[in-house]
């Protein structure tokens, strides 16, 4: 039995739409990743997921349990680690901890054990008597993650979980979902990090409340036709325009001064005969593999235009 599966979820507030009929399955023990921008629907989809918000349409199991006729049951099961997870800053580490241990009924030598384990596990041993209000984003975000993790939760819900923490902290927090995945939880995280989709083992491409990929990194990169090139470029925004005019049917994305451009039929004679005559400066092209922005951006490109068509044929 999957620990996640979604058919026809939708919900909307109003006249906005957040989510369009989403369809998911994620396996038991596996870190399910779902990407997009801000807006995309994955906070409302997480939100569902925990029994907090009520689907419009569509159904929704976790952990075996329906999210509508069994809520209860569903938050025994699940951590869920919102984007303002409910910390106390006036209370200590550990006391953060106690609350939720003492909110999920986890209590004497059970708790005890678990209290030690998590603090050692997140490397919060050493600040268990600081105030939570006095840690840095990193640190906070493993003491949400340890509040989450007090009850042994077989499915954790992560909500953009790093968003605005440093790289480093990043890294470490990584570092711990990799060790719960080990020991069979499932994981379910959402995030606008491209770069961190990458560590997921599958993940759903999310875009304006509909999923527009769903595989494995390495799997959702072969939908990009053709290959991809980046070339170094003295004028980025002037060079991705001319790009955009000269190499039709590419997709076109400007990082700094570096160009991706890829499609079918491109090689390096190709790109520079492109920028002949204008005043932009190539400084280099070579062919590299593409990367899940890269293929992002060409999906939703292909969606807009998809889009687009579709509104012309019915005009």
């Amino acid at each position: 039995m999957p620990a996640i599966q979604t058919s026809g979820l939708r919900k909307a507030f109003g006249d906005v739409v957040a989510l369009k009929g989403l369809d998911l399955e994620v396996g038991e023990g596996e870190i399910f990743g779902l990407v997009g921008p801000d807006g995309a629907g994955k906070t409302t989809t997480m939100r569902m997921l925990a029994g907090v918000l009520r689907p419009d349409a569509g159904t929704a199991q976790v952990a075996g349990f329906d999210v509508q006729r069994a809520t209860e049951s569903v938050k025994e099961h699940i951590g869920y680690m919102s984007q303002r997870f409910g910390l106390y800053p006036d209370l200590t580490v550990r006391e953060n901890i106690e609350f939720y241990a003492d909110i999920y009924d986890v209590r004497g030598s059970e708790y005890r054990e678990r209290l030690s384990r998590l603090l050692s596990f997140s490397g919060l041993t050493p600040f268990e008597r600081r105030l939570a209000g006095n840690l840095s984003g990193g640190m906070k975000q493993k003491l949400g993650l340890a509040c989450a993790l007090i009850h042994t939760p077989k499915v954790l819900l992560l909500d953009e979980p790093t968003n605005g923490v440093d790289p480093v902290s990043r890294r470490d927090f990584w570092r711990i979902l990799y060790q719960l995945v080990r020991e069979g939880v499932t994981i379910f995280v959402s995030t606008a990090y491209l770069d961190e989709a990458e560590r997921c083992n599958r993940l759903t491409l999310l875009h304006e409340g509909r999923a527009l990929a769903s595989e494995s990194p390495r799997k959702i990169k072969e939908l990009l036709e053709g290959s991809t090139w980046e070339m170094h470029v003295d004028r980025p925004r002037e060079a991705a325009r001319v790009a955009r005019e000269q190499l039709a049917g590419s997709i076109v994305a400007a990082y700094g001064d570096r160009l991706h451009v890829s499609g079918p039929g491109l090689d390096e004679t190709v790109l520079r005969h492109a920028f002949a005559g204008t005043s932009v400066r190539t400084e280099s092209a070579r062919r590299i593999e593409p990367s899940l922005e890269d293929v992002f951006v060409a999906i939703v490109a292909r969606a807009k235009a998809d889009a687009k068509g579709e509104v012309n044929r019915a005009g």
